[in-house]
């Protein structure tokens, strides 16, 4: 979307990503989970800030129903509207990574170029995208909302794994295969990518003098 004033000028605060980081303890990353309707996306979200913030890490999750009760409350499930959902997504990724958060989100996110263009926002090696990998028939076993078989009905258009493609992603950092694996697995997983990268200490704890 282009910038509607010409009148803004980006302000630089004092206080910056790195000092920032360094009282946290912890580098910031986007953590981007993507994946079909019932894949685990939003219970492995939060399962891996239990951990994080278990261990000192400053930390925020954003959901996909949670976003659209405010942010992106004005939106609806058209292409058009779900790249836009994406993008505000996106730029407030981008803003809460400059305030040294671990930024941790849950999107269905079903197309390479919506994830793309969220990655290009970011700084390099400041995206790790996180493929929960699962199938159409364990996502709709998993399906409490009964959004599947409305989908299957004809009652939701537009649903990704159903009338809507998913194009899963080409380059993950790391693909879980979450219709067979534990929670507790998956999370292991994230944690230990996230330790490689140099984004937490590869210890049981982080100290932060915050």
């Amino acid at each position: 979307m282009a910038e509607q004033s010409s009148n803004t000028v980006w302000h630089h605060a004092t206080v910056t990503r790195q000092r920032r980081e360094s009282q946290n303890g912890h580098k910031a990353v986007v953590v981007w989970f993507t994946g079909l309707s019932g894949a685990g996306k939003s219970t492995l979200a939060h399962a891996v800030e239990e951990q994080l913030h278990q261990q000192g890490c400053r930390t925020v999750v954003l959901d996909g129903d949670n976003v659209r009760h405010g942010l992106c409350g004005d939106l609806g499930f058209s292409e058009t509207d779900r790249s836009e959902n994406l993008r505000r997504i996106g730029e407030t990724s981008k803003l809460l990574v400059e305030a040294g958060v671990i930024t941790l989100t849950a999107f269905i996110s079903p197309t390479q170029a919506d994830r793309q263009r969220v990655r290009s926002l970011m700084p390099h090696g400041n995206f790790l995208e996180i493929y929960c990998d699962c199938s159409v028939a364990v996502c709709e076993s998993r399906d409490v909302k009964g959004l599947y078989a409305k989908a299957r009905a004809g009652e939701i258009t537009n649903f990704t794994g159903i009338s809507a493609p998913y194009e899963p992603p080409k380059g993950a950092n790391l693909t879980l295969h979450t219709g067979e694996e534990s929670l507790q697995q998956s999370v292991s997983r994230v944690i230990e990518l996230l330790q490689q990268r140099g984004i937490i200490p590869a210890k049981n704890s982080v100290t932060h003098s915050g």
